[in-house]
């Protein structure tokens, strides 16, 4: 069963979410709060496996929730997917910067939003390759942090390779495809290199190999 945290200042919105996710025989909504400081007391007493959060809020925004959830040892399952009524704005980006799974826009179709839940509970970050792109050569041509390029000594050349692409918005099967193994060995080089990385997840992934200068957007 599919633990989820409905966090949204929006009654009328969360209530649309609930009733949509309570059809499904796999998810559960454990609970619903109106503002950041409750979700985050919440997201403690429950322990979802996903935490769907608006990215403006009241009290404690989506990026400071997102940010609290991440650094948390105890909320390391909680895998939060951001709510944004605005698409791609530097809110995203400073979401996946904190540590979030990825971001659903609030008037996605119910099939893929009931999709997108079901991906974020597997751990799999919700960047297709498209959104990736989009991220990619709007939001990324950020400084560079000289500590985000720690860990990059420690990836061997496949690993590194599998972030490159991954940064390009590659998924694993094209990731495999291009570098000619099997899909099994594309995920487990990019999963390694999230270990290395301490990346909590693809998301992140990307984040750190532009940060990093691994990748170099087009804009820089």
């Amino acid at each position: 069963m599919i633990r989820v945290l409905l966090v949204d200042d929006q009654r009328l919105l969360r209530s649309g979410f609930r009733a949509l996710l309570d059809m499904e025989d796999d998810i559960e909504v454990v609970a619903e709060a109106g503002d950041g400081a409750e979700g985050l007391a919440l997201a403690r007493r429950h322990l979802p496996d996903v935490a769907l959060v608006d990215i403006r809020m009241p009290v404690v925004d989506g990026i400071e929730v997102t940010r609290r959830i991440a650094k948390d040892p105890a909320l390391a399952g909680v895998h939060v997917v951001i709510l944004t009524n605005y698409g791609f704005d530097e809110y995203v980006f400073d979401a996946l910067r904190a540590g979030a799974a990825g971001f659903l826009v609030k008037d996605i179709v119910p099939e893929d939003f009931l999709h997108a839940v079901r991906v974020a509970a597997r751990g799999d970050a919700l960047l297709a390759p498209s959104i990736t792109r989009k991220l990619i050569s709007r939001y990324v041509a950020q400084p560079l942090r000289a500590d985000a390029a720690k860990g990059l000594e420690e990836l061997t050349n496949r690993e590194r390779e599998s972030v490159v692409l991954v940064a390009q918005g590659l998924s694993n099967d094209e990731i495999a495809d291009r570098m000619v193994i099997s899909p099994l060995t594309a995920k487990t080089h990019v999963n390694r290199a999230m270990t290395k990385l301490n990346a909590r997840d693809r998301a992140q992934l990307v984040v750190l190999a532009y940060e990093s200068g691994l990748v170099e957007p087009p804009a820089r």
